[in-house]
């Protein structure tokens, strides 16, 4: 079976196709993104579909799964391409108050764009206040109707109504509890108001999209990337197409995660106008809520740090300067924006008598960017691709490879215009790209309190070779290179799990509590699209918000089955663990097989434990974790003994170990809840069904 990837960036679209089950890549193929099409990006997207199924070994029978990643929903409200939108706000016995916060203030969007939604209130069973208020907005121009009450999400019968009422009427309507689930009507609102206008824009995208993928015989439906990593049925876009928000950096993150197997590291995706910076722990992308315009949503999206520096970043000169003090900067202004190509990607002879020159890449920028001129008209840029050719960092089978010598004599170009050697200069260009990175990687080591010994860079993107190594190397860290990095954005949309998540508000939590969200969860991807016996749920606490979250994930049965039947050696199971704990091959004690996985521990109590699926992908590591084997029939009293054991206790009082089931096909993470009960509860739902004597490990690793 094949899985196609479909990744919209801002120079380029990208599609691959893979096979399920090796991840062998059948077809790539690149066709400009169409930003400016009638039809939007779309229009790339489906020439990019249609050429890649006429690649050889395309049969779209074998298609188990497509997918696409979009900044459509980015774009429009950085640009202002939105929907009129009209809240009708809901209230009762409260009405001043819920009023109050209904009412959503002008929210800047762009340099020149604000959405600035208008209100109508009605009182929540009043069906006749409801339809007057939903004409009323209508008729005063709003294209895009929003539905909120401040219990909506326990009760939502009203704001339906008021959906109901929209549709009936033509116009397309969203409601509050649709968007987040959790209290806080403020942001809700505002979140929901922010998905309504975007709402017929991506409507019109991912009709015409879903429509060429029928019309191709693909018998799948097609699936977008969410903006935390996994991805959901398009016709979720009809309700929610907020959640495709930074779609494209999560594709980037996803294809770090599922195709290079990222366990631990700073994942950074160098394009040739920017660069992300993300933070991956313990096999998990990093979240954080996401804010619009300096206001807070209940969106929560992957934690990327987004640098106007990548490989086609531009070399900027004091044209009257001297030496190496006339470097001004790199970038922000890239090659392709200047519609420049690459000193590097253009054959030696055209640049021997070229000459200096200098422009503003667009209207307001400083007049200070090099551009070599010939005179057969061929205008090319310096950049931190050229520098890194220049330099060696760029080894021969990179995407980035160029010509050396094409890079050398342009920096002797512009060396000689102020004074210094080539390679000075490249190094110059190279150590001010990596300043910047360095700012965001001290960043998130910061933030998330990374061991700088254990911080690897990993390098995706087509110009990951002309940064990465360099930054490394002068900031004294371990890298890699991702395999496929010029695709691994599609890669990552490709391989790409179905996905949902479930919050609730809820003041001391039961066990029940806890179970009723994840089954909720369970449910929901599993309607999405995902197989029920690949579905994997963790749950989370957060007590002092009094929020529980419970994020569902797994891949459709199709694909699932494919990717079962892949089956690595023991020496490839061992050498991937022995990556993970960094540790030699040989100094790892015999395998433990539980299911699927076989798990390893380094020596000691605790130890780090790792378990490798059959396909050789680490899905844990567990720093200074203790192990303990059971049965599906002992599971309750052996975990409540297990966590007993490896409870810590400090000033603050007890803090649960992270805990984890290994089992089957299956890494269940039990999350960070703070009872016994709790985490025994969601055990036993874990594995309710299964056979008595099933094997379960036990894996329990120390918070902190």
């Amino acid at each position: 079976m094949l899985r196609v990837g479909i990744d919209v960036g801002g120079t380029f679209t990208d599609v691959v196709v893979v096979e399920a089950g090796t991840q062998a890549i059948v077809a790539r193929v690149k066709v400009p993104t169409t930003h400016a099409a009638p039809e939007g990006v779309a229009a790339g997207i489906v020439e990019g579909l249609r050429r890649a199924l006429e690649a050889p070994g395309v049969d779209p029978s074998r298609i188990a799964f497509i997918a696409h990643s979009t900044t459509q929903a980015t774009n429009a409200l950085l640009e202002g391409d939105v929907a009129r939108v009209g809240i009708v706000g809901l209230h009762g016995p409260f009405g001043w108050l819920e009023r109050a916060h209904e009412r959503v203030p002008p929210i800047a969007l762009g340099p020149n764009a604000t959405l600035a939604p208008q209100i109508a209130y009605a009182r929540a069973g009043d069906s006749g206040a409801i339809a007057r208020a939903v004409e009323g907005l209508l008729a005063s121009g709003a294209e895009a109707i929003v539905a909120s009450e401040a219990f909506g999400v326990d009760r939502p019968a009203a704001e339906l109504r008021v959906v109901a009422a929209a549709r009936e009427r033509g116009a397309i309507a969203t409601a509050g509890h649709e968007v987040a689930t959790t209290y806080g009507l403020r942001a809700r609102t505002r979140t929901a108001a922010l998905n309504a206008a975007i709402l017929p824009r991506m409507l019109r995208t991912s009709q015409m999209t879903a429509g060429a993928v029928e019309r191709a015989g693909i018998g799948v439906p097609l699936m977008i990337m969410r903006s935390d990593g996994g991805v959901m049925d398009v016709a979720e876009v009809a309700r929610r197409p907020i959640l495709t928000m930074l779609s494209g950096p999560a594709a980037g993150i996803a294809g770090a995660l599922l195709h290079e197997n990222v366990t631990d590291g700073i994942f950074i995706e160098v394009g040739g106008t920017s660069a992300d910076c993300s933070v991956i722990r313990r096999g998990l992308p990093q979240m954080r809520p996401a804010k619009v315009g300096g206001h807070r949503t209940m969106l929560r999206t992957l934690d990327v740090r987004t640098l106007a520096i990548a490989g086609g970043s531009l070399l900027r000169l004091d044209p009257d300067g001297r030496g190496l003090r006339a470097v001004r900067d790199v970038g922000p202004r890239s090659a392709h924006i200047a519609g420049l190509g690459y000193a590097c990607f253009t054959p030696p002879n055209e640049l021997d008598t070229a000459r200096v020159t200098f422009v503003r890449p667009q209207p307001g920028d400083p007049a200070d960017y090099v551009v070599l001129e010939s005179p057969s008209g061929i205008r090319v840029g310096l950049t931190p691709t050229c520098a890194a050719n220049l330099l060696g960092y760029v080894a021969q089978s990179d995407f980035a490879h160029g010509e050396r010598q094409s890079a050398e004599r342009g920096f002797a170009l512009a060396g000689e215009r102020i004074g210094c050697g080539p390679e000075a200069l490249a190094r110059a260009v190279l150590e001010r790209a990596a300043e910047k990175l360095r700012v965001a990687i001290d960043e998130l080591i910061a933030d998330y309190d990374l061991a700088k010994d254990d911080v690897e860079l990993v390098g995706g993107g087509g110009a990951a070779a002309a940064l990465v190594p360099f930054t490394a190397e002068r900031l004294g860290l371990r890298h890699r290179i991702a395999r496929d990095a010029e695709v691994i954005s599609p890669l990552g949309v490709a391989l790409a799990l179905v996905r949902d998540v479930v919050e609730r508000t809820i003041v001391a939590p039961t066990p029940e509590d806890v179970v009723r969200v994840r089954r909720e969860a369970f449910e929901r991807v599993v309607a999405a699209g995902a197989a029920a016996e690949f579905v994997e749920v963790t749950v989370e606490i957060d007590a002092r918000r009094n929020l529980v979250r419970a994020t569902a994930s797994g891949a459709t049965a199709a694909v699932a089955r494919e990717v079962e039947g892949v089956i690595a050696s023991v020496d490839e199971r061992r050498a991937a663990a022995a990556r993970s704990l960094r540790v030699r091959a040989s100094s790892l004690p015999p395998l433990l097989e539980i299911g699927s996985f076989a798990l390893y521990q380094t020596s000691g109590t605790p130890g780090d434990v790792c378990a490798v699926d059959a396909r050789a992908v680490v899905r844990l590591v567990s720093r200074r974790a203790y192990l303990r084997l059971t049965t599906v029939a002992r599971i309750e009293r052996d975990l409540a003994a297990l966590l007993e054991d490896a409870t810590a206790f400090g000033d603050v009082g007890r803090a649960l170990p992270g805990m984890h089931l290994v089992y089957g096909t299956h890494v269940a993470e039990l999350g960070t809840l703070a009872e016994v009960p709790q985490v025994v509860a969601l055990a036993l739902e874990e594995t309710r069904g299964l056979d008595p004597a099933t094997a379960v490990a036990l894996v329990a690793a120390a918070r902190g």
